[in-house]
């Protein structure tokens, strides 16, 4: 009976732990959620790469780390009931931010690495993957700068749950993160890549894809009640500008609940901040967006689309398609130029958009604040965009003399709408255009709105067909300015 039972453990531990795989419980880590952890799985990591590479596994367990530094060719696996706790900064278990020389033009959080409770720079074929959580209850929500990491300084802070840089064939899959501090997880300057059925319930960002190129994000579930939900940067963190492209992001959902709310399924909706969720790209911009494709994503009380070009970059072929939102907070859908310029002086290309196709979006119970946002800059105007086959409902409410206001060009404000104020039209603003085609767009309103459905202000070659939008007596559907080839068919 004995030598049976035995047998049948035996069994059950090589089905569990496959040949070449590290468990960090024979590397000395106690997962009891009080006892440091973090330089046993450390240690199980080099081991891992010293016999070429392998799967370091953490079983089920709470394991109280600072810095875990990922290496080439090992995964990270954490099986179902295993969480991976930050340590309080008072423990000072976070390993000291690298130092930075010369100018930095992006913020900390794009700038330091080394302090973060899970990171690699420069590695290759790296994953973090299985059914497990990670808990930043001891990171900063601040970057490192804000928090006193200055220049490579420490004060014993982690500011980023996951943060690679420069790596090559990169995956993350199916883990849960809580509380991710600033980032949840950020990608500087990588090539190849996954994160897909990630479920981020988060402070601050949730997934930050910096400077990257061929990367996908799908199926995830992304929670931020006070920030960005997913986000395409191209910062000057690596002291050039760097294009992000060639990404693809599908079957997500963004959502503004409160903190904590989407893991314990009590989805309770956080007041309106200043952003509460949503898909983005920028405002860190230098080196531009191309060729992106979002698809099959919706929206429950969060903004909604912003793709932001202020910093000397080129934003051109990005294709959104099969969007739903409900209870959307400030905009549905914002594209713009600016002339922020975060970058060395030398640097004199203007920002430019051109290419940006969206169709097939729903969306209900928008904001009054501001319609669909197309703004380019006097004599710099976004080029050649398509919206096609979108229904919005607005909340409605605007004022009559709203359409006549003097709507702040952006130049060098930070992009966003809420300071701007309230958009000459209730449906659709676009001003200094060139090339805009809408067709079978419909806007409605729960209450009466007073301005235009839309306004077009220094907008040439547009097409307008079957446009559905209420307007009250006296009130034009669409209002022109300094307008050239404008077709309108009904």
């Amino acid at each position: 009976m004995k030598r049976t039972f035995f047998l049948l453990t035996l069994l059950i531990s090589i089905c569990t732990y496959a040949a070449g795989d590290y468990n960090v419980k024979d590397f000395g880590a106690v997962g009891n959620g009080t006892t440091l952890d973090h330089e046993a799985i450390n240690r199980a990591i080099e081991k891992c790469v010293a016999d070429g590479g392998g799967r370091v596994v953490l079983p089920a367990g709470t394991y109280l780390c600072g810095s875990i530094r990922m290496k080439s060719n090992v995964e990270l696996h954490m099986v179902s009931g295993a969480t991976i706790l930050a340590a309080p900064a008072s423990m000072k278990a976070y390993d000291e931010a690298e130092p930075w020389e010369g100018p930095a033009y992006q913020d900390g959080g794009h700038t330091y690495f080394h302090n973060s409770l899970i990171y690699a720079v420069g590695q290759e074929n790296i994953s973090i993957t299985g059914r497990g959580r990670i808990d930043g209850d001891g990171l900063t929500k601040h970057d490192t700068e804000e928090a006193g990491n200055l220049k490579g300084g420490n004060i014993g802070t982690g500011d980023k749950a996951i943060a690679f840089k420069s790596c090559r064939n990169v995956l993350i899959r199916d883990i849960t993160i809580f509380r991710g501090g600033h980032f949840g997880i950020i990608l500087t300057g990588c090539d190849i890549g996954t994160i897909d059925n990630v479920i981020i319930d988060t402070n601050r960002d949730g997934i930050d894809i910096d400077c990257c190129k061929y990367l996908t994000v799908s199926n995830c579930k992304v929670n931020t009640p006070t920030d960005d939900g997913v986000v395409l940067k191209s910062s000057y963190a690596l002291k050039k500008p760097v294009l992000c492209e060639h990404i693809a992001i599908t079957n997500c959902v963004i959502t503004g609940y409160k903190l904590g709310t989407l893991l314990d399924g009590t989805y309770q909706p956080e007041k309106v901040n200043w952003v509460c969720g949503r898909l983005k790209l920028g405002t860190e911009s230098n080196g531009g967006y191309r060729n992106i494709a979002i698809s099959n994503c919706t929206f429950m009380y969060s903004s909604g689309l912003a793709f932001e070009e202020v910093d000397r970059g080129r934003m051109e072929n990005i294709v959104v398609d099969n969007i739903t939102m409900s209870h959307v907070h400030h905009y549905p859908i914002y594209i713009t130029t600016g002339c922020r310029n975060r970058g060395p002086e030398e640097i004199t290309d203007v920002s430019s958009a051109s290419g940006i196709q969206i169709s097939n979006v729903i969306a209900d119970d928008v904001d009054s604040l501001a319609g669909i946002i197309i703004t380019g800059m006097p004599g710099y105007p976004v080029k050649n965009i398509a919206l096609d086959n979108i229904r919005i409902q607005y909340r409605g409410g605007g004022e009559r003399e709203f359409a006549d206001r003097e709507y702040r060009e952006q130049s060098t404000h930070y992009p966003e709408p809420r300071f701007a104020g309230p958009t000459p039209a209730y449906g659709l603003f676009a001003r200094h255009v060139d090339g805009l085609d809408v067709n079978h767009v419909a806007f409605s309103t729960i209450k009466p709105d007073y301005r235009p459905a839309v306004k077009l202000d220094d907008v040439k070659n547009v097409s307008i067909i079957d446009l559905k939008a209420p307007v009250q007596e006296g009130i034009k559907k669409v209002m022109t300015v300094d307008t050239e080839n404008v077709r309108i068919t009904e």
